[in-house]
């Protein structure tokens, strides 16, 4: 690929549109890196509210539609919020056997899916891709998909079992499909990857971390290719009643597609989603070799911790701050050359706000940085959070286009100077991306991407 040669998209579905390409300014810091260490993205898989398609899932993000509503999948009358971005008649795509589908928590099956769809994309998927499957060394493919809470209906099931049923009643797929590290260990065995492979959870933070963890694995001669990411399954009445106690939620019953609104002064929490998003990460000599398509290229990342609270965030956003710094260290890039931000933007009181005071201690010069929420449409996905939101920062790359932040109506005094993108889409020619994510537990996390060019 020549210097200045356009992006190849995602899909056919974005062909005809013309992504945004970076300046040679840009590349030149990354373009230093010796091949073995320049990570690029070959393949990208999500489950969403908005279905499984990058491409559709990307469009109905520009149109602003919300996927938040009121939950039918158990009764919530009860509850004091009784709505979140559910998935609804989730398809697997026969990418899961029938007995499998059966038996995994939502948390696996989002993850095999999104994990093969991502596979497929790189060609690599070894059912449906296997001249592609060969080029590789098994050895040497990692998978690194995390997630916030694991398998929670299997959990809340098997529990409920031993009260109501006794212990003879717990499932012998209660503890291997609870626990956080099954869905990537699953997709290894799948696939038969035998490269690094284990869990990260770190809350809403976890598939950043994901991410930053693969990179290295790359970087340090570990793996040539591999797929990261986070799952996500939440919407069930242990995790809705866990976040309801810690007073986490928006309560606005009464208009669930106007709860989530990043920024704004009538902003009263978060609303859960639920989902996966996964990347396959490849070091830029291997996916040369095999004559694979880039999409896009990861520059860096960086994660750090408030050491403040257990669910608050430091209110002068000094942890924050110092994870954008130590990104933009690790990606060789200026600040300056950053100009969209995908922001971790929860709608909740105290976080908006941290975020926003650690991006302008960073970008003292915010006239040409644009950010926006996603979280204002498909809800809070927590472990998946990252993981979607990378997607729909690689789409942004891709397209030229920013999707809106919803409900941008009353915008609280500390994001004056900055571009929401409120409530209607906005055309933007991206140079360097960054995508914010942070959990419970003070984890902070920001990786950055940027359009690939030799």
């Amino acid at each position: 690929m020549q210097l200045g040669q356009r992006v190849r998209p995602f899909s056919g579905a974005s062909a005809a549109r013309k992504p945004a390409r970076a300046s040679v300014t840009v590349r030149a810091s990354a373009a230093k890196r010796d091949p073995k260490q320049r990570i690029v993205i070959t393949g990208i898989g999500i489950c969403s509210v908005h279905g499984n398609d990058p491409d559709v899932f990307y469009q109905k993000l520009l149109n602003g539609e919300s996927g938040v509503g009121l939950i039918d999948r158990f009764d919530a009358s009860e509850f004091p919020t009784r709505f979140a971005a559910q998935i609804r008649n989730f398809d697997d795509e026969n990418l899961i056997d029938k007995k499998n589908a059966r038996r995994y928590d939502d948390c696996l099956k989002y993850t095999m899916v999104s994990g093969k769809k991502a596979l497929i994309m790189a060609g690599l998927e070894k059912e449906r891709c296997s001249e592609g499957y060969k080029k590789v060394d098994p050895t040497r493919v990692g998978v690194l998909v995390g997630s916030g809470m694991g398998g929670l209906t299997v959990f809340q099931d098997g529990v409920a079992n031993l009260v109501q049923k006794g212990y003879k009643k717990i499932s012998p797929f209660f503890i291997p499909y609870a626990i956080t590290n099954m869905g990537g260990a699953l997709l290894a065995i799948d696939q038969g990857f035998m490269g690094p492979n284990y869990s990260i959870s770190t809350a809403c933070a976890t598939a950043n971390y994901a991410f930053v963890a693969a990179a290295n694995h790359i970087r340090n001669g570990d793996a040539d290719v591999m797929v990261a990411g986070g799952s996500e399954a939440p919407i069930i009445p242990v995790g809705l009643g866990g976040f309801v106690a810690c007073r986490a939620l928006s309560t606005r019953n009464d208009e669930p597609v106007k709860a989530s609104r990043p920024w704004d002064c009538d902003r009263d929490g978060f609303v859960m989603g639920e989902g996966a998003g996964v990347l396959v990460m490849e070091s830029l000599e291997h996916a040369q070799k095999r004559g694979a398509k880039i999409y896009a290229e990861y520059l860096g990342g960086a994660v750090t911790c408030d050491a403040h609270h257990m669910t608050d965030p430091r209110a002068d956003g000094l942890g924050v701050s110092t994870c954008i710094e130590l990104a933009l260290k690790d990606s060789r890039i200026p600040k300056e050359q950053v100009n969209y931000i995908n922001c971790h933007a929860t709608s909740t009181l105290v976080g908006d706000i941290a975020e926003v005071k650690a991006i302008k201690k960073v970008f003292t010069d915010t006239a040409n940085i644009k950010m926006n929420g996603t979280k204002s449409m498909i809800g809070h996905c927590l472990g998946a959070a990252a993981g979607v939101e990378a997607i729909a920062t690689l789409k942004a790359i891709e397209t030229g286009w920013l999707h809106p932040t919803l409900n941008q109506h009353n915008l609280i005094e500390e994001v004056a100077g900055i571009d929401t993108v409120p409530n209607e889409k906005k055309q933007h020619k991206i140079t360097a991306a960054i995508s914010n994510s942070f959990g419970f537990g003070g984890h902070n996390s920001v990786v950055c991407f940027a359009p690939f060019q030799e």
